[in-house]
């Protein structure tokens, strides 16, 4: 959702054969001399190209540690993941043992029965170190269904050449975002921001931003259509309207990366995981040309989501015990402080924030706080199908093809409908 990645699998089709996986009906998951063993296989939902590499790398190591076990490593992507291991572990076959599960994913996946509860389990390992914010995703009725791997918010990357030329800051609100793109335009003749209009988290910011939100999971309560929601929607219709950025119906996350690491426009929004995709970029390869700030605000606040990551194990996993160890490796303190040195992803332990690699990451150094005061997504088995309907309706504002008002109206009947006896 976030990425929008449509990259090819690296290691496998996703079909896999059933020997490939460690759902495949034997049994093993442990030697007689208890010894973890047999096969783990892993969907890596990740970006391909950087993050990939990095957490490949980190099973390699799980499999030095547990000399006996195979961890069968899968690129899939982004994408076409949740659906496949929908797919997958309906049928019974061909899930993987572990799933990076994008945090909204997580309460969907467990309210199906399709992931293992992990209480009590080696793979919920020192259970109090993890950031609460990012704990909370892990939850469905009671029990916790996942551990998180990395914790993440959004911030406005830009190009300091390009706004230095304009003679303009980083905007601090979408006032001066309007005002920054004119001068920016004016004195470089490039597009102030490239909008992702394919893909409709990026227009959670927006609604946050204005003080709305798509559902108040407490009350039962449809809110996207509320006037914050046009609001919202107005505001975004506005910046495309009126030259402040660019956008595209599709194939967003390519056009927009292209345009932003080629020097095409001199903004755009993203989060921790592009950084080390926009620093392979033309305008960055003197890194210290890339510049990170807060979102620009609404009317009513900063709005920046809070995402993330969380490692889950199938329910029908065959290899219970090494999965659950693959797990506690891959989010433990050292793992996630390589993510952190080497991609700039924020860590969902305490502790690791103050490993050196942590500390001294100038991204994981602005992304921490934007992360702490992040606005929480609805924790709830729908929250990830609350986004196909508004995504329709997002895209459609921006092309013309429906008014704000129409929009917001359109996501709030079909979320009612979605949501059985909500408000």
């Amino acid at each position: 959702m976030r990425r929008g990645i449509t990259a090819t699998a690296l290691v496998a089709a996703l079909a896999l054969a059933a020997t490939a996986c460690g759902s495949d009906g034997k049994s093993d998951g442990g030697s007689s001399s208890g010894e973890l063993s047999g096969t783990v296989t892993w969907w890596d939902t990740s970006s391909v190209g950087s993050e990939d590499k990095v957490f490949k790398k980190l099973a390699e190591g799980f499999e030095k540690k547990h000399p006996k076990v195979d961890v069968k490593y899968v690129s899939v992507p982004f994408g076409d993941a949740q659906n496949n291991f929908k797919n997958a572990a309906q049928s019974g076959k061909a899930a993987p043992d572990v799933i990076r599960s994008e945090v909204a994913w997580t309460p969907d996946f467990a309210s199906l029965g399709y992931l293992a509860p992990l209480d009590g389990t080696a793979a919920l390992k020192n259970q109090d170190d993890f950031l609460p914010q990012a704990l909370a995703s892990t939850k469905y009725e009671d029990k916790t269904y996942a551990v998180p791997q990395v914790i993440d918010s959004m911030g406005i990357f830009y190009n300091k050449k390009l706004l230095e030329k304009a003679g303009v800051k980083p905007p601090a609100n979408l006032d001066e975002l309007k005002t920054s793109a004119k001068a920016i335009k004016d004195k470089t003749g490039k597009t102030g921001l490239y909008l992702r209009g394919d893909d409709p988290y990026f227009f959670l910011s927006f609604l946050y931003g204005e003080g709305g939100d798509l559902v108040d999971a407490k009350t039962k309560t449809v809110t996207v259509d509320k006037p914050e929601g046009v609001k919202a929607f107005k505001a975004v219709k506005t910046l495309v309207d009126d030259g402040t950025a660019k956008t595209d119906a599709s194939d967003g996350w390519e056009n927009m990366m292209q345009a932003f690491k080629n020097g095409d426009v001199a903004m755009m929004i993203n989060g921790p995981w592009a950084v080390a995709d926009t620093l392979t970029g033309k305008e960055f390869t003197d890194k210290d040309n890339l510049g990170i700030a807060t979102v620009p605000a609404g009317s009513a606040a900063h709005g920046a989501p809070q995402g993330g990551h969380n490692l889950a194990v199938y329910a029908g996993s065959k290899n219970l015990e090494a999965s659950y160890a693959f797990v506690e490796y891959m989010t433990s303190v050292e793992a996630q402080a390589t993510a952190a040195g080497e991609l700039g992803l924020l860590p969902t332990r305490t502790s690791a924030y103050a490993k050196k690699e942590a500390v001294n990451s100038e991204i994981v150094g602005f992304f921490k706080p934007v992360v702490e005061t992040a606005v929480e997504r609805p924790w709830i088995p729908e929250g990830g199908s609350l986004f196909a309907p508004l995504g329709v309706e997002y895209t459609k504002v921006l092309t013309d093809q429906t008014t704000p008002e129409k929009a917001a109206k359109a996501v709030g009947d079909e979320y009612r409908k979605l949501l059985k006896d909500w408000k």
